[in-house]
């Protein structure tokens, strides 16, 4: 994880697409090495970030689209 936390200063963050406009609740995204995802709060961006393996992040997408979260 060392590596990947390394790849955190340097990785292209974008807003989530379900974000609002208004610059309230967001998060950003990052696609790092090896599939992995970082997720950061879009108003916190030197805060803590997660990082999600390929397996965790495909299963929280299919939560998403499911409705799982609402």
């Amino acid at each position: 994880m060392d590596d990947l936390n390394h790849k955190l200063d340097t990785a292209i963050w974008r807003k989530a697409t379900r974000s609002g406009p208004d610059g309230g609740n967001c998060v950003e995204v990052a696609e790092l090495s090896h599939g992995h995802r970082g997720v950061r709060d879009s108003k916190n961006p030197t805060g803590p970030a997660l990082i999600f393996t390929p397996g965790e992040w495909n299963a929280f997408i299919s939560g998403v689209k499911s409705g799982e979260f609402d």
